[in-house]
């Protein structure tokens, strides 16, 4: 009786274990074909880490001219950090509430050094750190400070960007040297009535005219003197107010770089 009752128990013991081992089976299979959670998580965080990018230096000057005039600069760089020649130099001015600090806060400088451009900022007379003087009162003295300055630093052929006020230097500067200037990024600018409908069809650097959606005084005013240019392209920014690069600095970005890359 007693063997009969441990054979009842072990053939139950064999059929529980053949039901457990046919439930989780699947599970099993499926286990081993499929990466745990974990692992899902690495690899994706390992897909979301960007690429490294160089080191930028900002680094400041002042060149001991008539007026002092202060500036930054940011130099490209490769992957180990050794200094590389520049794409292109690009000069950028700024506007009645800004200084060539406004550059180096929003990453503009290091932007551009990032992606193989040198970028120079400087701070107008009166504004930042550059002194007030009254030898900038006419577009020619104006003219003439712009071009000092590229001169005493080496640029070439730049790329000149010029946002709301600083178009008292860059469109008398635009008019005079247009052949110098590789290309013109004005932002809104001031002074754009100062050229004749044959003065701007007399110039042919290409040009990126950038302005803000929300600004319908300063921004619509220039873009129709602006848009004489024969050699220009639009980029209106939505949502954005007179400092449109401020209030989309990224969209600001995507733009400047595609126009770089089409000059080099």
């Amino acid at each position: 009786m007693n063997v009969f009752r441990n054979r009842v128990a072990v053939l139950g013991l064999v059929l529980l274990a053949t039901v457990l081992l046919y439930l989780l089976l699947p599970a099993m299979r499926q286990g081993s074909m499929e990466p745990s959670l974990a692992v899902q998580r690495m690899a994706l965080m390992a897909a979301s880490v960007p690429p490294l990018t160089p080191n930028i230096t900002v680094r400041t000057g002042q060149l001991p001219s008539d007026p002092p005039l202060f500036f930054r600069e940011a130099l490209p760089v490769d992957s180990a950090g050794r200094q590389i020649l520049p794409r292109l130099q690009v000069v950028l001015l700024h506007g009645q509430a800004f200084t060539s600090k406004t550059w180096e806060e929003l990453g503009t400088l290091s932007l551009l050094a990032a992606n193989g451009y040198q970028a120079l900022a400087l701070d107008l007379p009166g504004f930042g750190k550059s002194p007030a003087s009254e030898s900038v009162k006419s577009d020619q003295s104006r003219v003439d400070l712009l071009k000092r300055f590229l001169e005493a630093l080496g640029v070439r052929s730049p790329v000149l960007l010029s946002p709301s006020m600083s178009g008292h230097y860059a469109l008398p500067f635009l008019q005079k040297h247009s052949s110098q200037l590789h290309g013109f990024v004005p932002i809104a600018p001031v002074a754009t009535r100062t050229l004749t409908p044959q003065q701007y069809q007399d110039i042919q650097t290409p040009t990126l005219i950038v302005y803000g959606e929300l600004d319908t005084n300063l921004g619509a005013q220039s873009l129709k003197n602006l848009q004489q240019l024969p050699r220009h392209t639009v980029v209106k920014l939505a949502g954005a107010r007179h400092a449109c690069y401020m209030d989309k600095p990224r969209e600001f970005h995507q733009a400047l770089l595609d126009f770089l890359n089409k000059l080099d």
